[in-house]
C-alpha cells in the first residue's frame, strides 16, 4: 500500500518541467472495465513519451485495475478505492494529491473528463486544453477551432499540463498484450473529500444497443424527424444494422429525445464506420461531431441542405418513405 499526500511540492513552486515526460492518464470505467475513450487516450499519452500510468478510482478500482492491467502500453496502473469519486470536486482533489510526479495528466474529452479537469486546473493553476487531436511533442499539441474549420497549433508552457482527447482521433490502446503492475493508493480523506457535495444516487439507462461514442454505426435524426414518436423508425433501422442511434441538437432542443444523444459541438463526438443523416440539414455544430465517420450517408428532401456536402452517399427524398424502404430491405 503505498500512501500518497497532497501536492505540496507544486504549492511550494517545485517544477516538474526538468523531468522526463511522465504521464497520468485518469481512467473513465463503468464499475467492471475502463472505457474506450480511455484506450484511445492511453495511446495519445503513448505519443507523448516517458512512462505512462492509468489511474482507476472509485469503487472496484482494485478489480479494474487488475483486468487494466493487460492493456498495451501503461507500466502501472494505480487503484483508489474510495466511493464518491465520481463527483468532480472529489476527484480534481485526489489527482491533485498525485500531481505532482507527473509532467502530464489526460483524461477523455467526456462530459466527465470536461467537469473535473477545470477544478483540477484551479487547483494547479494550469490551463487544461480540450479536444486534442495530435501530439507534435511533448509541449505542443492540435486542437480543432471555430467547429473544426480550423486547427490550432497550442504550445503549453505549465509544469504539469492537463489535457483533454478527443478520443475519436486516436486509435484505442489494445486491451491485450500488456504487463503493467498495478498498485493499491491510499489516499487522506482530505484528499478525496472536497466537503462541497454529496452523492445521493444514480440512475442510468439501460438499452442493449452500443454505446453512441463508440459504435460501429450510427443513424442520427434532426428537426425532419417532426417528433419523438417518429425516432422509432430509426430505432428499428439501427436494430437491424447493430448501431446506435443520435440526434442533432434542433432535435434535442425540440424535446423530440434526451440530450443524451446528442451529436455535435455540444454533444458527442463519434466516428462510426457508418453514419446515417436522417432529416438533419447539416450545421456546422452538428458536422463537427460527426464529419471523421467513415461513411457518412444523408436522407434529406432538401437537395440544398448542407449535409451532402459532406455525405459520400446522398438519398433526396421523403424520410417516412425511405427509412421504411430502406429498414424492411436491410
Amino acid at each position: 500500500m503505498l500512501g500518497i499526500s497532497t501536492a505540496r511540492a507544486l504549492r511550494r513552486g517545485l517544477s516538474v518541467s526538468s523531468r522526463h515526460a511522465s504521464c497520468l492518464v485518469v481512467a473513465e470505467h463503468d464499475g467492471a472495465s475502463v472505457s474506450q475513450g480511455t484506450l484511445a487516450c492511453i495511446t495519445a499519452a503513448t505519443k507523448i513519451g516517458g512512462d505512462v500510468s492509468v489511474l482507476v478510482a472509485g469503487k472496484n478500482a482494485s478489480a479494474i485495475a487488475e483486468s487494466a492491467a493487460k492493456i498495451s502500453g501503461p507500466k502501472k496502473i494505480l487503484a483508489v478505492n474510495v466511493e464518491g469519486l465520481q463527483l468532480s470536486e472529489n476527484m480534481a482533489k485526489a489527482v491533485q494529491s498525485m500531481a505532482s510526479n507527473y509532467s502530464h495528466i489526460l483524461t477523455p474529452s467526456s462530459n466527465i473528463g470536461k467537469n473535473f479537469m477545470p477544478r483540477l486546473g484551479a487547483l494547479l493553476n494550469a490551463s487544461p486544453l480540450t479536444d486534442i487531436q495530435e501530439v507534435v511533442d511533448e509541449s505542443t499539441f492540435k486542437r480543432p477551432m471555430y467547429a473544426g474549420n480550423a486547427i490550432a497549433t497550442v504550445k503549453m508552457a505549465d509544469p504539469v499540463k492537463l489535457l483533454l482527447t478527443r478520443t475519436t482521433a486516436f486509435d484505442k490502446a489494445a486491451i491485450e498484450g500488456g504487463s503493467a503492475t498495478t498498485e493499491d493508493v491510499t489516499l487522506s480523506e482530505e484528499d478525496t473529500n472536497a466537503g462541497l457535495s454529496e452523492f445521493v444516487s444514480e440512475s442510468v439507462s439501460q438499452s442493449e444497443r452500443p454505446d453512441l461514442t463508440t459504435a460501429n454505426t450510427v443513424i442520427s435524426g434532426g428537426r425532419g424527424m417532426k417528433n419523438g414518436e417518429n425516432f422509432q423508425m430509426l430505432e428499428k433501422l439501427a436494430d437491424k444494422l447493430g448501431g446506435a442511434v443520435g440526434a442533432s441538437r434542433a432535435a434535442v432542443d425540440a424535446g423530440y429525445v434526451p440530450n443524451e444523444l446528442q451529436i455535435g459541438q455540444t454533444g458527442k463526438v463519434v466516428a462510426p464506420s457508418l453514419y446515417v443523416a436522417v432529416g438533419i440539414s447539416g450545421a456546422i455544430q452538428h458536422l463537427s461531431g460527426m464529419k471523421d465517420s467513415k461513411v457518412i450517408v444523408a436522407i434529406n428532401k432538401d437537395k440544398e441542405a448542407p449535409i451532402f456536402q459532406v455525405a459520400d452517399y446522398g438519398i433526396v427524398d421523403d424520410l417516412f418513405k425511405v427509412v421504411p424502404e430502406l429498414t424492411e430491405k436491410v
